[in-house]
């Protein structure tokens, strides 16, 4: 399996536009990003044609991106099933997969919303599954993939095990959306106390892309504890040939620095 490079968090130490053109030359052939404008859905055109052209330029390939969730350390993060925030969400959506269809982009990533007062979680269960759907429905236009990720963290994100993301997957497949997959995060699940290799083998038909960081931290593989060898092996053992996000916080001064481990690995992108 080859990985690639999520740029909003490795190569932080360089501008954003500048972090596609460091990656190919660590050698990574594919990047992934959050959405790159995190108070913005709908940014000016210049700013998504400057991204665009950083990517392109960079020549690599933009394989996985971040639908508009707000800001990922606030109250709002998730704004898809958050009422007062969802339109902002739907306002997006077109937004990311017009970047998606231009730059080859097919997996994007709906992150769900944090509970909120003004709302009930069935409430928010509810809005949050129909907007997936929306937006699995206008991906598979150009054969895109919508990802439901569980999280760890303090804030009140519901889909903390695998179990709870590959519900909301179950659902919206049901409703007649089939192009939605998990997003299977090794850090996220070892960090929330699931079982990962139990997860890896119960939902390994939903597995539609993957990250690591090891565990405890979010650094690099092999700051932490977490079998990460072990575990990409078995998701490989499943028929898996996609792409490993590296979703990690380096804990060395720079990012090349961080990827010394690579030099071991025969999958490198």
């Amino acid at each position: 399996m080859p990985y690639l490079a999520n740029c909003s968090l490795l190569f932080t130490e360089l501008p954003l536009l500048e972090r596609p053109a460091a990656a190919r030359a660590a050698g990574f052939d594919a990047v992934e990003f959050w959405w790159p404008w995190p108070d913005q859905p709908v940014p000016a055109d210049r700013e998504v044609d400057a991204f665009m052209a950083a990517v392109t330029d960079a020549g690599v390939q933009l394989a996985g991106l971040n639908f508009f969730a707000g800001q990922l350390t606030g109250p709002d993060c998730g704004v898809l099933s958050i009422p007062s925030r969802a339109a902002q969400f739907t306002d997006n959506i077109d937004v990311t997969l017009g970047m998606g269809e231009r730059l080859g982009t097919r997996a994007f990533n709906a992150l769900f919303g944090n509970r909120v007062d003004d709302a009930t979680p069935e409430q928010q269960d509810e809005l949050g599954r129909e907007n997936i759907a929306r937006a699995a429905r206008a991906a598979a236009r150009i054969g895109g993939t919508v990802l439901v990720e569980p999280v760890s963290g303090p804030k009140p994100y519901p889909l903390r095990a695998a179990a709870d993301a590959v519900s909301v997957v179950d659902d919206v497949r049901a409703a007649g959306a089939p192009n939605v997959g998990l997003l299977c995060d090794l850090f996220h699940l070892a960090n929330n106390g699931d079982d990962v290799a139990a997860a890896i083998d119960r939902y390994a038909d939903r597995i539609a892309h993957v990250q690591v960081a090891d565990a405890p931290g979010r650094g690099e593989p092999g700051s932490g504890r977490l079998d990460l060898d072990a575990h990409l092996a078995a998701i490989a053992a499943t028929g898996y040939t996609g792409w490993v996000g590296l979703e990690y916080t380096p804990t060395t001064a720079t990012t090349p620095e961080s990827l010394a481990w690579l030099t071991a690995a025969t999958t490198v992108a």
